[in-house]
């Protein structure tokens, strides 16, 4: 079972690793980092990694897991990376993102009519792509699996776990990794933040915001 995390300069690495530590764990599944070319991928806070594969030479997919992160934004304009996510999509059993991952899946024509989720900030752009967004942690919508931000990668993880190899699998993944989770701050949503916090981040962002606004909508111009 070949599961292929794409990763890239500018992902956020945990969008790629919190899914990864359970994924490789799925009796019979073999993960592998897909790059679009070869040679070490820097992490929007500089880490590094070395990538299995890239797009020339990456086998046939059960899985396609697209991470999210600053770098997203380059992609959504990239023939390369949009062609690859069609191709593996077309024939894997699941296809799926993580965080901002969702918008490449959306800008390469995937999500039209169907719900997904993506990160809190960037959740409102699935809809200029034709998808349903959902504030859910985890959305499955057929074949298509999407999280929100960053730490659902491994709440995904453990879902897609649970469908590929069980129930029984997938709690024994969560037990071994200790996934218990229990957050000092009721701060990992923008309800449970408050307004003026997450004011202050969509400020701070506002920028990087209008940029993917504005990347986002040339490609759904491309797909139209």
């Amino acid at each position: 079972m070949r599961i292929g995390i794409l990763i890239f300069d500018g992902m956020t690495q945990l969008d790629a690793t919190g899914p990864h530590e359970v994924l490789a764990r799925v009796p019979g599944a073999r993960v592998l980092l897909v790059a679009p070319r070869r040679g070490v991928v820097t992490a929007a806070f500089g880490l590094r990694v070395l990538p299995d594969v890239d797009f020339r030479n990456c086998p046939p997919l059960e899985v396609l897991c697209v991470a999210g992160g600053s770098g997203i934004n380059a992609l959504l304009a990239d023939k390369r990376a949009l062609e690859f996510v069609r191709r593996q999509a077309g024939r894997a059993k699941y296809v799926t993102a993580v965080c901002t991952g969702s918008l490449l899946l959306g800008a390469a024509g995937l999500l039209r009519g169907r719900r997904a989720a993506c990160h809190w900030l960037s959740l409102p752009l699935l809809k200029e792509l034709g998808a349903i967004p959902s504030r859910r942690r985890v959305v499955a919508d057929g074949k298509f699996i999407t999280a929100g931000g960053v730490t659902s990668g491994i709440d995904f993880g453990l879902e897609l776990a649970a469908k590929l190899a069980g129930k029984a699998a997938a709690r024994e993944i969560q037990l071994m990794i200790q996934y218990d989770p229990k957050p000092p701050f009721r701060a990992g949503t923008p309800a449970g933040a408050g307004r003026a916090l997450a004011r202050r981040i969509a400020r701070k962002q506002a920028a990087v915001q209008a940029d993917r606004l504005r990347r986002v909508r040339a490609a759904y111009d491309r797909l139209l």
